[in-house]
């Protein structure tokens, strides 16, 4: 695998400029007259301890529209949240890839690994300015106000003002996202607590059992890689490699993690994604690519690289491609260079 050159690019720009142009970590949300953005703290009403569901209805439109809204909100999202970047791309040079040497010799010499970089800018969930801005999130899934209620209560219990969200939230931010860019019918995107939820939606479209599902599943580098695509992963015990590794489990429970693309990079040999409840954050991750044994170039698993992150699954998007940067061309990145 080819090691990548030059970790950060615009994600750099953006870390080590935000500070000077933001109030506390983040950048307020753009007014709805310059990017049409429902904030999810207005679909949810009260404070800590007593919120409440106030919204639970989407935006509809066609799938085909959808793509720049999902990659633009989450932009959106992780600008306000902080820029709370990890790059996981740089590779340690002084390791030899496996194969290159003979095996008796292999052992003897550590396999290639990720060396993350975090640097750590932004707001995490414990801060009490954004409780709605994640219950804005839950109210977009059909278990939200039940999960609200299960938070009010830990909040509310002895000691209970600084607990963490007791549920993880991260399919409930894309689910927001699906929500707010005009993904709203179930038939088109099964918005839920679990991201499996929709992954397996995806699965059916791919098998035709899901005609007007906004997504299509296939493995990491069978198709091109797009902006507003989704690229989910295994955790918490559970170890997927592929889409078979999930068809086996078809229907069943299971620790998955999505995020959205935001920009393809394939020339600097990464791919750039946010999702939520990323280290207690909206956050980006940088992930290496490689295009050795697919089609397409794809994210580099734990068969090529000790402590990657292995991509079981890519969601293609059934929607016209848009630019590979399309995050250098958000509303919320455009907005750092304009005056203020």
């Amino acid at each position: 695998m080819k090691t990548p050159a030059g970790a950060w690019g615009l994600a750099a720009l953006v870390l080590f400029t935000v500070p000077a142009l933001c109030a506390e970590n983040g950048i307020a949300r753009l007014p709805r007259e310059i990017f049409d953005v429902i904030p999810p703290a207005e679909r949810v009403t009260g404070a800590r301890g007593d919120i409440g569901v106030y919204q639970t209805a989407c935006r509809v439109g066609p799938t085909a529209n959808a793509r720049r809204r999902i990659v633009d909100i989450a932009v959106q999202e992780w600008a306000m949240f902080g820029f709370e970047v990890m790059d996981v791309t740089n590779v340690e040079t002084r390791i030899v890839p496996r194969g290159l040497v003979p095996e008796s010799v292999n052992p003897l010499l550590p396999a290639p690994r990720i060396v993350p970089q975090f640097p750590r800018l932004g707001t995490l969930e414990d801060n009490p300015s954004l409780d709605t801005t994640i219950a804005g999130y839950w109210s977009a899934t059909p278990e939200g106000a039940r999960f609200i209620a299960e938070q009010n209560r830990a909040w509310n219990a002895q000691g209970g003002n600084a607990v963490n969200w007791v549920e993880p939230w991260s399919a409930a931010f894309i689910s927001w996202v699906m929500c707010e860019a005009g993904l709203g019918e179930e038939a088109q995107f099964r918005r839920a607590a679990a991201h499996r939820v929709y992954v397996d939606q995806a699965i059916d479209a791919r098998d035709g059992n899901a005609p007007d599902a906004a997504y299509a599943a296939y493995d990491a580098g069978e198709e091109e890689i797009v902006p507003g695509d989704l690229l989910c992963r295994s955790r918490a015990g559970t170890d997927y490699r592929d889409l078979a590794d999930r068809r086996r489990q078809f229907g069943r429970g299971a620790a998955t993690h999505c995020d959205v693309v935001v920009k393809m990079d394939a020339g600097a040999s990464r791919v750039l994604v946010i999702g939520g409840n990323v280290f207690q954050s909206v956050s980006m991750t940088i992930l290496p690519l490689t295009r050795e044994g697919s089609r397409f170039p794809r994210p580099a698993g734990k068969d090529m690289i000790d402590d990657a992150v292995t991509i079981f699954a890519h969601l293609e998007l059934r929607a016209p491609p848009i630019e590979p940067n399309a995050l250098d061309n958000s509303p919320a990145i455009r907005s750092l260079s304009q005056p203020r």
